[in-house]
């Protein structure tokens, strides 16, 4: 009896230390969270835990894969930029940004564009939410660093670890997003980034009528190894109408269309 209420009282005394122990531990993983949602333009829609991505190496070169498609006469216009894992933002970039929601912004040559893109979904009743938009340097390589870590706990190697989180979040100075060209865009009933946000009513009709606008789906399936990002159903850029439509059209990938053009555009989506 005695060593049961002397083994009570003890716990009792030890009470406030393991609160306080597990107080310390709580505000230690909100600080942690915090660092990498705060700042410019961060990503708040959920990333799975990607415990069961293949151990895939970067390719170091694109191939071109098509004869039926010529080199377009000029791909240095601001919404053909091509950013990659093989090319990094432009040094001599610049961007002038126009918000297109809370906490939110693009180039601001575009942000018209993607209003009109986002009210006309709502007027089809649904809900798109952007959950990412422009990313400042310092964010992108906060979001990267995550990914590397979330792969070193699952015991990967550093060179594993990094190489599979930059088909995941792209390297800081080779994302689109660094750009301002390119936007998360998630139903606000599912906001998770995975593949399964194919099938939600807001991707159906963005991947039909993104075009329209001026936009991509930038990362389709099957195309990672021309993009060097995985499938990414969330994932839409900026390119111009006519551009849009030649790639959309042709289930290509923006690495296709400015290593080559289209002989002939199809009419089928006019």
């Amino acid at each position: 009896m005695d060593n049961k209420f002397g083994s009570f009282i003890d716990s009792k005394r030890r009470a406030p230390r393991s609160w306080a122990l597990r107080s310390l531990v709580l505000l230690l993983g909100f600080g942690c969270a915090a660092f990498l949602l705060l700042g410019s333009y961060a990503h708040p829609c959920i990333l799975p835990r990607t415990n069961q991505l293949s151990k895939t190496v970067l390719h170091t070169s694109i191939s071109r894969t098509s004869s039926h498609w010529q080199a377009p006469k000029d791909t240095n216009v601001w919404n053909l930029v091509l950013v990659n894992p093989w090319n990094p933002l432009p040094e001599d970039h610049s961007i002038s940004l126009k918000q297109v929601g809370s906490g939110q912004a693009v180039d601001q040559r575009c942000a018209q564009a993607l209003q009109a893109m986002m009210d006309d979904c709502r007027a089809a009743n649904l809900s798109p939410l952007i959950c990412s938009s422009y990313r400042t340097q310092e964010t992108q390589q906060s979001l990267y660093d995550a990914q590397v870590n979330d792969f070193l706990s699952q015991g990967y190697s550093r060179d594993e670890a990094e190489s599979m989180a930059a088909t995941i979040v792209a390297l800081p100075g080779t994302s689109e997003h660094q750009l301002g060209l390119a936007v998360d865009i998630v139903d606000q009933n599912y906001q998770i980034l995975e593949s399964s946000q194919e099938d939600t009513p807001v991707q159906r009709w963005l991947m039909e009528h993104c075009w329209e606008y001026g936009f991509i789906l930038r990362y389709p399936e099957e195309k990672s190894d021309l993009t060097g990002i995985i499938y990414e159903p969330w994932h839409y850029r900026y390119v111009g109408v006519e551009a849009a439509k030649v790639i959309t059209q042709a289930g290509i990938c923006l690495e296709e269309y400015v290593g080559a053009t289209a002989k002939a555009v199809p009419d089928s989506l006019s």
